[in-house]
């Protein structure tokens, strides 16, 4: 689970303190998911030294949590690594305590009542 932008704009590094450097760069990327970063754009986003930011990347790598093309770097789209990901799951569970779990009957009055072009291509 990640956080919206608003909520990572205005959290504060208390509030983000208990997560590890990795933590921190893996929510950063899953709050930012449709997009890729340099080392250097994350480290300054989340207010971390990009040498730290460039270590915690390489070993999210190492387990398949992040892709790398030329500088580049992005959130996988396994979700089934994400959720194994104990670290994933210790940063969801500290964004519930802070900012409440969500509701998913607000996310289905909020739901289009027809699917998405796409979804219907794939049937």
């Amino acid at each position: 689970m990640s956080i919206d932008r608003d909520t990572f704009k205005n959290a504060s590094e208390d509030e983000l303190a208990d997560l590890s450097v990795p933590d921190q760069v893996l929510g950063f990327l899953a709050a930012n998911e449709d997009r890729a970063f340099k080392a250097r754009e994350i480290a300054s986003q989340i207010g971390i030294d990009e040498g730290a930011v460039s270590t915690a990347l390489s070993r999210l790598k190492d387990r398949d949590l992040v892709e790398h093309k030329a500088t580049y770097w992005a959130i996988t789209d396994n979700d089934e690594r994400l959720e194994g990901y104990s670290g994933y799951e210790r940063a969801t569970a500290l964004f519930n305590e802070q900012l409440g779990t969500e509701d998913k009957e607000s996310w289905r009055e909020h739901a289009p009542s027809e699917s998405h072009p796409s979804v219907e291509d794939e049937q």
